[in-house]
Order: structure tokens, then sequence, then C-alpha cells
């Protein structure tokens, strides 16, 4: 009886969102275990991905089926009892203090430089690309840098601070393209090492270092996917850190995926299994957190590029997995779909954004003139 009414609970609440249990759209959900209705009501989004990890429901179109969920905001009439202590704990404790900032670097970006060259691009750039005049993954990231460096205005010999540098991408097609000097941090060991090799005989220094033990002056700053894992009680103190070494008349541009609201906390599903310690941050979160340090010159939006660079990812991902399957399973293969094509439903149904921002220390003198 129990479980009847709770199937009949996620199936009102899937038909706001036009999706049936049993359907034959490539949206809607074939359930295989009963214990799934239960587990989505009382654990929202950890229960969805917990389960679907588990095989326990499938979707022909996974993103799809992502994309009506969030567009009709089904994640919010869904509020499980441990949402309570999740929160008080991200009130509580700094999540992302320094004695934590080497965690995300371990648990994701460590994973394996093999399996990250078989999913991104030859730059090997993990952020959003954009695809305004690209057709090809390879094309859209290299345009995303070329944007960069444009809008940050990079003429020879400057000194440039790359703030979570990844594999080096941004910093090699930097110094070859502009023929500037490039300072990388990354908070992991595999990207470090790949970062050194890939940029060899460049102006490039790649340290395993957590921004906030930075010093130095830098004519250009940028940040571009790390902001995400800064958290909202380190968000000032990366803007003090950023005005402390940037020159006076320099420019940063922070790269970063945007809430439409803000939160203090992950969505619990992506903080157990993808990106732990993370949060990203609302509009109203980075303007408090750069209030009188620098001046906004351009705010750039183009979230809905982030649909295609993740349906890109995951692609790749698949055409590899008979590489890949060697040294992961069939549960991994589930999470990191689930991972991929959530998101892509979410910046489908404009849930997420896509937010590149310029700022100077005390304005451009004639006003700055956008790249796009």
């Amino acid at each position: 009886m129990l479980k009847n009414i709770f199937r009949q609970k996620v199936e009102r609440l899937f038909s706001l969102a036009d999706i049936k249990i049993g359907g034959t759209r490539p949206w809607d959900i074939h359930v295989y275990n009963k214990k799934f209705f239960a587990k989505v009501l009382l654990e929202g989004s950890l229960g969805l991905g917990e389960s679907y990890m588990a095989g326990w429901w499938d979707s022909v179109k996974l993103d799809e089926f992502f994309y009506k969920v969030l567009r009709a905001q089904l994640h919010t009439m869904v509020k499980p009892w441990y949402n309570f202590f999740e929160h008080l704990k991200a009130k509580v404790y700094n999540m992302q203090n320094p004695g934590r900032a080497f965690i995300i670097g371990e648990h994701h970006y460590d994973m394996g430089n093999d399996f990250y060259q078989c999913m991104l691009d030859k730059y090997m750039i993990y952020s959003c690309g954009y695809w305004k005049n690209s057709f090809t993954l390879d094309e859209a990231q290299k345009a995303k840098l070329d944007m960069v460096c444009r809008k940050l205005q990079l003429r020879s010999g400057m000194r440039i601070l790359d703030i979570g540098c990844g594999w080096g991408g941004t910093a090699k097609f930097a110094a070859e393209q502009y023929h500037v000097k490039v300072l990388g941090l990354t908070v992991s060991k595999e990207q470090a090492n790949f970062a050194k090799e890939f940029c060899r005989g460049l102006p490039v220094e790649i340290r395993l270092q957590d921004y906030r033990n930075l010093d130095g002056k830098f004519d250009r700053i940028l940040s571009l996917g790390m902001f995400e894992h800064v958290g909202y009680k380190n968000h000032r103190t990366f803007m003090r850190i950023v005005d402390r070494c940037l020159k006076k008349d320099g420019l940063f541009l922070l790269h970063t995926i945007g809430n439409n609201r803000s939160t203090i906390k992950n969505d619990p599903w992506i903080e157990r299994y993808i990106f732990p310690n993370s949060i990203v941050p609302s509009a109203r979160q980075i303007c408090k957190a750069s209030d009188g340090l620098f001046v906004l010159e351009d705010w750039h939006n183009f979230g809905a590029n982030y649909d295609k660079t993740l349906m890109q990812w995951f692609e790749n991902f698949h055409n590899h997995w008979d590489i890949l399957k060697r040294h992961y399973d069939k549960q991994f293969y589930r999470m990191w779909k689930y991972y991929l094509l959530s998101c892509a439903g979410s910046s489908r149904a404009r849930q997420t954004q896509l937010w590149q921002i310029v700022f100077s220390k005390k304005g451009v003198l004639g006003g700055y003139l956008a790249s796009r």
C-alpha cells in the first residue's frame, strides 16, 4: 500500500514536467526497481542519482529528462530531511578552508590524465567552449581561449596568472599565440605533472599550490572554471588576493558556472560523487565579493553553450568506453553519464549559466571594449 502511495506521488510530480513512467517518448523513464519511488521522495536528488547508478531506472534521453525536470523546477518540490543538516554544516564550517584545498584535486582531477584525454579537446580544456562560429569541440575551445586573451588585451611580454590552470591548455595557448609569460596554479598533482610536460619549452611555470599562498604582481589574471571550488566563505578572500596581485592597470577575467540564486551548499549527489566541497556562485555573491575592489567592465553570459560542450564530452566519453572500461566499472559509466547529461540538461533548461566577467582595478580610461 505504502509503495503504491510513493509511486503515485512520483507519477504526479513527474507529470508536472510531462514525464511518464513507462512512457514511449525519449525523455520518459522506465523503472526496474520499486524501491526507486521511496528513495526519490525521501532523498531527493541524491536518491535520484544513486538509484540511477544502481540501475534502478533509465531514460533513452537522460539529458532531455533533466531538461524537463529542471525547467519545471521539480527539484524545488522535494525537500529531503538531511537538507537541514547539510545547510547547517555549510553555515558553520568553512568546507573549502586551506586544509581542505587539495581534496577536489585528489577526488576529481587526479582520476587519470588518460581518462580526460579521451573526453576533452586537444588543449585539455575542462570548461565551457564558445560555439558561436564553431562546429567541433576543438574549434569551440580554441575560440573560447582566443576570446579570453582578447578580452584581457594580452600583449607580448606580459606576465599572466592563471588560477586553476588545469592541464595547462590555457597557459600553452596564451604563451604560443600571444607571447606572454604565464604562472599556472592547480591543486591536482596529475594536472601539474601533465601541464609541465604539455608546456615544456614555453615561458610557463606550473605550481601545485593553493591560491591563498600566492605572492607577486601580474599584468593580467584569469581563472577559468575554478571559482566553483572556492566556496562562499572564501569568495572575498579570493577577490582580495586577486586585487593584491593585479597591477594597477591590470585586468582580471573570471570564467565561472553561475547559479540563478544564492546558495551555500552543493547539490548532494554532485557533492558526494563528483565535486566535493564545491558550490556554484550567484551573481549576487560574485558582486558582493568584488564590491569596492574592482570596476566591473563586462559581464558575458553564454550559458547555453555549455549544453553543447557537455554533450560533446559525453559523446567522447561514450565512444572511448571500450578503452576506459579496462579501468572503470559499469557503475562508474552510469555515474559519469548521469553527471554529464544532467549538467547538459541543466544548461539547456537555463537552470545554470556560464559567465565571463572582466574586472579592472580602477576603470579602463575611455571605456572597456568587450570582445565577443
